[in-house]
C-alpha cells in the first residue's frame, strides 16, 4: 500500500481564497506533470514552486501553483507536491479527480502522516501530537501540543528506556551465563535505577490530570435551587445572553454547555436545572440530568441565594454531591440585596456545617460583583494540577496507560530484585517495562492501535 501515490485535499471544505491538495508518493511528480502546463516538474530542485496551468486534457482545470518536495526531505519522506488553487470546492474536486484518472488514489484518513511515522520521520507520540495541534483550541493546548511534537514525551521515555536498556542487557548476558553462576548486573545500583524509574515515571503519571484539563477542558457544573441565579451567573461569566433568566423557578429545564476561556485555559460551564422535589416531569428530568453532570464534573460551583435565611436543604444537597475528587466552590449570591454581615454570617453556617473543604465567594451576577474572584479560584485550581518536576506533561490516554503498565512492571522488577527472583524472571519483567515504554514512541505496537490513531485523523493529514 505504501508503493501507491495518494491524494487529498489539505484545506478545510468550503469556498476561500485558496486551497491546497497534497500528493505523496514514488510517482507524485510525473503523476501532477500529466497535467501540469508550466516547467517540467520531474527536473526540478525541491522546495521550490512553480506556477502553470491544471489541464484535462485540452480543458484548462485551473491557474495554479505547484510546490515540489523531493525524497527524503518532505513530510512524508517521499515525493511530494502541493497543489496551490482558487480555492472553489468544486475545482478541488476536479483536481482529484483528474489526479485519480492520472493513476493516484485518494488518501485514507490520516495517511499522510502514518507514512511520515512508518517512514521513520517522526515517531507515534509525536504523531499523535499533530493531531492535538490541529485539535487545540486555546493557547495552553497548543503548547503541550507543540511540545510533544518537537519530541518532549519522546525525548522523556527515551532516557527511561536507555537506562533500563542498559541493566536488561547485562540480565540477558547473566542467562548466557547461567550455567556458571555469575553475576554482570550490580543489583545494588539497579534498586537506585529502579527506584529513579518509578519517581520518573509517577511524576509523568501525574501530568495527566493537568494534561487532560489542558486538552478537553474542566467541566464546571454550576448548581444549586431553582431562582439562585445559575442562569445569571452563567451570562455573567460569558458576558452574553446564553441562559433564559426568569424569576419563575425552574426556568431551566435541560442543562446548558459553554466554553469559557481563563487565562489560556478552557473551562466547559455546564448551567443545570434548579435541584428540587418537583413533580413536572420535565423538570424532574432536567434535575436527574443535573445530578449527573455534577458526577462527570471536576469543579462544582454551587449557588446559595444570600437574601434566604434558611440553609438546610442546600447543606443537605451539598453534602449528598461531594466527592474526595472534587473542587467545591459555595457562591453565595444576589449580595447586592443584604449587607455585608449577612453574608458573612451565611459563610459561617456553612463552614460549621460541612467538614468538607471548599472555597466560599460572595458574587451579584446581575450587578458583575465579584465575577473576577470566581474566575481566580477557577484559574488557580488548574495551576494547582501543574507540576513542578519538568515541563512534560501527559495529554493522551494511550500514553498514561502505557505508563501505568511500565510502572507496574517496573514495581515486580524491584520485587524481583529485593526477592532474589531467579534471573529469568527478572530479566521477564525488564522486558515487560521496556515494551510498555516502548508502546508511547512506537517502537511496539500492532496494526491494530494504529489504525485506531490514524482513523482519528482527517482525510488530508
Amino acid at each position: 500500500m505504501n508503493q501507491d501515490t495518494i491524494c487529498a485535499l489539505a484545506t478545510a471544505n468550503g469556498i476561500g481564497a485558496i486551497g491546497i491538495i497534497r500528493i505523496s508518493g514514488n510517482d507524485a511528480l510525473s503523476i501532477v506533470q500529466k497535467s501540469f502546463q508550466g516547467k517540467d516538474l520531474t527536473q526540478q530542485k525541491s522546495h521550490t514552486v512553480h506556477y502553470g496551468y491544471f489541464v484535462d486534457g485540452n480543458e484548462v482545470i485551473d491557474e495554479i501553483m505547484a510546490s515540489v518536495f523531493l525524497a527524503p526531505k518532505s513530510f512524508t519522506t517521499e515525493n511530494s507536491v502541493e497543489i496551490s488553487f482558487h480555492g472553489s470546492p468544486h475545482i478541488g474536486k476536479k483536481i482529484l479527480e483528474v489526479l485519480i484518472k492520472n493513476g493516484a488514489r485518494m488518501a485514507k484518513a490520516g495517511e499522510f502522516t502514518m507514512r511520515a511515522f512508518m517512514n521513520g520521520r517522526i515517531d507515534l507520540s509525536q504523531a499523535e501530537s499533530i493531531a492535538d495541534l490541529i485539535a487545540s483550541e486555546n493557547e495552553a493546548s497548543r503548547k503541550v501540543a507543540l511540545n510533544q511534537l518537537k519530541g518532549g514525551i519522546t525525548n522523556e521515555i527515551s532516557i527511561l528506556r536507555n537506562d533500563l536498556l542498559n541493566f536488561t542487557s547485562l540480565i540477558e548476558l547473566e542467562l548466557d551465563f547461567s550455567e556458571e553462576d555469575v553475576e554482570f548486573a550490580d543489583r545494588s545500583a539497579m534498586v537506585k535505577l529502579i527506584q529513579n524509574l518509578k519517581f520518573k515515571i509517577q511524576n509523568l503519571l501525574d501530568s495527566f490530570q493537568y494534561g487532560n484539563a489542558v486538552k478537553n477542558g474542566i467541566a464546571v457544573a454550576i448548581i444549586g435551587k431553582p431562582n439562585a441565579g445559575k442562569s445569571t451567573l452563567l451570562n455573567a461569566l460569558l458576558k452574553e445572553e446564553r441562559a433564559i433568566v426568569s424569576n419563575i423557578a425552574g426556568t431551566t429545564r435541560d442543562t446548558i454547555e459553554e466554553i469559557l476561556y481563563i487565562k489560556s485555559h478552557a473551562f466547559r460551564l455546564i448551567d443545570t436545572a434548579g435541584l428540587r422535589e418537583t413533580t413536572d416531569e420535565i423538570e424532574a428530568i432536567g434535575v436527574k440530568k443535573a445530578k449527573e453532570k455534577v458526577e462527570k464534573a471536576e469543579i462544582l460551583v454551587y449557588l446559595v441565594d444570600a437574601a434566604t435565611e434558611n440553609f438546610s436543604e442546600d447543606i443537605e444537597m451539598i453534602k449528598s454531591l461531594i466527592r474526595d475528587d472534587l473542587k467545591l466552590i459555595i457562591c453565595a449570591t444576589k449580595i447586592d440585596e443584604v449587607i455585608p454581615t449577612h453574608y458573612e454570617k451565611i459563610e459561617k453556617i456553612f463552614r460549621n456545617e460541612i467538614a468538607d473543604a471548599f472555597d466560599f465567594i460572595t458574587i451579584s451576577a446581575l450587578e458583575n460583583q465579584n465575577i473576577q474572584d470566581l474566575k481566580n479560584e477557577l484559574s488557580s485550581y488548574v495551576e494547582q494540577l501543574k507540576s513542578e518536576e519538568g515541563n512534560v506533561v501527559i495529554t493522551n490516554q494511550r500514553h498514561y496507560e502505557a505508563l501505568q503498565k511500565s510502572l507496574d512492571a517496573v514495581h515486580r522488577v524491584e520485587s524481583a530484585i529485593t526477592g532474589q527472583i531467579h534471573t529469568e524472571l527478572l530479566a521477564y519483567e525488564l522486558r515487560n517495562a521496556l515494551e510498555h515504554l516502548g508502546e508511547i514512541s512506537g517502537e511496539f505496537t500492532n496494526d491494530e492501535v494504529l489504525g485506531n490513531i490514524f482513523s482519528k485523523f482527517c482525510i488530508g493529514k
